[in-house]
């Protein structure tokens, strides 16, 4: 398999796991000294991490939190965001300008910042009141976050369950559904390599997933026009545009709103023929109950689309890491 370090892979998603111990000893000494709200703050990638964060937190817990977009708060603000307000962040480089002046703007309001950032020694790690380094697996990692707060707030009974099952089986899980998903990766690659614009789809914890696949790797790293839409929209002015040979892409979850992008998957080969339907529910899981799977169908994702994107990269001869604009020149 192209680009395939299993080991790596296996060592990357246990060592996430492993931090769990770390972000637990955070969250409870913050629930114990009390909060206000939540904020998760992002930007780009970051961003849309956020949205399934707040999806996965909206149907299960009364906590008080909110997603903010850092280069809009930075100029228009949100008055909850004060003492008391605890600002989840992520960021690879810790130097992502939006960020950097985001948190700046929360912390003179008050906020308390925990950071996931992967460089200990970047600006946005000196910023963070509480900070966690440890590289990539930015979901896993506020998922962990997000499900301890709503544990310590009494909402999440099966917590102990979930993570005990993800320390024993979610690694190997998802390698094993990445190699699943090479075949449909190389298909799915040659069909679309020369798209002159694609189409994406998704909701509930795939929103995000949709969300940053388009935007972050068919756009930034592909160089593919796209554009994503949320299947509870897509019956709402983008139907319309979709013919024969139109591309599009759905991603179908397995959390409460799968029904939203199944409705968009039984209607799309009624009038299109270029279309493809990615469903986490196609691939085994091993050792992860049932009622988990929605809790982690957008790691399935990823790692299903991974395996498009290193296709992609080796037919159209363009790496990934080349890039025309971003961190090039000042903008």
């Amino acid at each position: 398999m192209l680009k395939f370090e299993e080991q790596k892979k296996l060592d990357s998603v246990n060592g996430a796991l492993a931090i769990r111990s770390e972000i637990e000893s955070i969250v409870d000494e913050i629930c114990k000294k009390g909060y206000k709200n939540i904020c998760w703050l992002g930007i780009g990638g970051t961003y849309a991490s956020c949205l399934q964060a707040e999806v996965h937190m909206k149907e299960r817990s009364s906590i008080d939190f909110f997603v903010e977009n850092a280069a809009e708060y930075i100029l228009t603000g949100n008055k909850k965001v004060g003492e008391g307000t605890i600002v989840i962040i992520s960021s690879v480089t810790g130097r992502t300008t939006e960020m950097i002046d985001g948190v700046k703007k929360a912390k003179e309001a008050g906020a308390e910042v925990i950071g996931f950032v992967d460089y200990a020694d970047t600006e946005l790690a000196k910023m963070s009141d509480h900070l966690i380094s440890y590289p990539e697996n930015e979901q896993l990692k506020f998922f962990m976050a997000a499900d301890r707060f709503m544990y310590n707030a009494g909402e999440f009974n099966e917590y102990d369950e979930l993570y005990a099952e993800l320390d024993e089986h979610l690694a190997r899980g998802l390698v094993e559904v990445e190699k699943s998903a090479d075949e449909l990766g190389e298909s799915i690659a040659r069909k679309h390599m020369n798209d002159s614009i694609h189409y994406f789809v998704g909701a509930g914890n795939q929103y995000g997933a949709t969300y940053s696949y388009a935007m972050c790797y068919w756009e930034e790293q592909h160089w593919i026009r796209t554009k994503s839409i949320h299947s509870a929209e897509f019956f709402h002015g983008m139907f319309e545009i979709v013919d024969r040979d139109t591309a599009v892409t759905v991603f179908v979850g397995e959390d409460s709103q799968r029904k939203l992008s199944e409705r968009v998957a039984k209607f799309l080969p009624r009038i299109c023929g270029n279309y493809n339907i990615i469903d986490t529910k196609d691939y085994e899981l091993i050792g992860i109950s049932e009622k988990f799977r929605g809790h982690l169908s957008h790691l399935l994702m990823r790692v299903i689309t991974s395996r498009i994107d290193v296709h992609i990269e080796k037919l159209n001869c363009h790496p990934m890491e080349i890039r025309r604009y971003y961190r090039q020149l000042d903008y």
